[in-house]
């Protein structure tokens, strides 16, 4: 039996009592939308939903299967065991996945999931598991999950959940309790010093770092200023990354913010005119970032992302090629061209293998890269039933 299966008219009803108040906080294969200041940066660099994240346990990954978009169009999770050889469907059950799938809190085979909004879904269920899927636990289900990758974070083993939602508003809660609390909205958050030094035109992500502190990533419109921001003595303040002397006049996006196995990442994309460079840093348990060094990406844009578990990270770019950085102290390496499909992702899994995951309707087709990082070969092909018609 098929694990997609229809919420529909149940998930509607249970929306009008999961909506969030904001009180006292302040006022797809498609690119993320960007506020309109951004606009010009938009044309430069987007990330899609699909993409793969890794402890030193266990992989997933994330993709659209069925049709192209619409009601039969179904995102799906993956798995790649440890102890594994294969990946194996992974998608949690009895929720309606026409949204896309948010991953959080990845440590060892526990990870969190929350699926956004999508026809008849009016919020975003949370599932969590500690035993690579073999049985879920519900969490207290989300507002409306933001169009963005990393909308949803935990601490490991999910005890506390952060959320950002469609309306900017940046919202946390316990696993066990039923209640979200704003925290703090996008404009609020301009509105402070930290803000306007970045010029903070929308917020893209949350995170948890390693020590439980609370992280936010956003666009900046002022020229060399990174947008990740982290709560200190009742206040949102920088979270002290500090872009480089050669970034100095270009404006930066948080791409990705993902924390796994004790290991916080960010992703981001410094943009001047047409030229677009990609910057990976990872924050020490000593509270500082390590940056890595640019990568000259022109005028291609960024389609899918990965995470490994020691801060290894790839994209799948429009160019076609893949783009691989080992993690702290280690430089970008290219790929050949990744397998064709409808979207393709790289996954790195522990051990330092890199598969490219290409999804097309029901067919999840999974390549390894081999000769030195010179080849894909195909090492597996697997069936994803889709019950066409099912959201109609």
């Amino acid at each position: 039996m098929s694990r997609v299966r229809l919420a529909g008219v149940i998930a509607s009803l249970l929306a009008t009592g999961t909506a969030v108040a904001c009180a006292g906080c302040g006022s797809s294969a498609a690119p993320a939308a960007v506020s309109s200041s951004a606009s010009a940066r938009a044309a430069a660099v987007s990330a899609e939903a699909a993409y793969s994240e890794a402890t030193d346990q266990a992989t997933w990954a994330v993709l659209p299967m069925g049709a192209p978009s619409g009601p039969n169009e179904f995102w799906q999770l993956f798995l790649l065991a440890a102890a594994r050889q294969k990946w194996v469907l992974d998608t949690p059950p009895d929720i309606a996945t026409n949204g896309a799938i948010e991953l959080a809190g990845l440590t060892g085979t526990s990870v969190v999931t929350g699926v956004r909004p999508s026809l008849y879904l009016a919020y975003s269920p949370v599932s969590r598991t500690s035993d690579a899927g073999k049985t879920w636990a519900a969490a207290p289900p989300a507002e409306r999950l933001a169009d963005a990758p990393d909308a949803l974070a935990a601490t490991p083993g999910g005890e506390r959940l952060l959320a950002l939602d469609e309306a900017g508003v940046a919202s946390s809660a316990s696993s066990a309790g039923t209640v979200w609390t704003p925290l703090v909205t996008e404009h609020a958050l301009a509105a402070t010093a930290f803000g306007r030094a970045c010029g903070l035109t929308r917020l893209t992500a949350v995170a948890y770092s390693p020590s439980s502190a609370r992280l936010l990533g956003g666009d900046c419109s002022r020229p060399g200023v990174a947008g990740l921001f982290t709560r200190s003595a009742g206040a949102w303040r920088a979270a002290g990354l500090v872009a480089p002397p050669a970034l100095a006049s270009s404006q930066i996006q948080v791409l990705r913010l993902v924390t796994a196995s004790a290991q916080t990442t960010a992703l981001l994309a410094a943009s001047t005119g047409s030229r677009t460079e990609l910057l990976s840093a990872w924050l020490g348990a000593d509270g500082k970032w390590t940056e890595s060094a640019p990568l000259s990406i022109g005028s291609a844009t960024v389609r899918t992302s990965a995470f490994g578990a020691s801060g290894a990270l790839a994209v799948v770019l429009s160019n076609g090629h893949g783009e691989i950085l080992s993690g702290p102290g280690g430089s970008w390496r290219q790929t050949p061209l990744v397998p064709a499909g409808r979207a393709v992702t790289i996954a790195l899994p522990s051990g330092g293998q890199a598969d490219a995951l290409a999804a097309s309707a029901g067919v999840l087709a999974v390549w390894q890269l081999t000769n030195g990082g010179t080849h894909w070969a195909m090492v597996q092909t697997l069936k994803v039933p889709i019950q066409y018609g099912s959201s109609s």
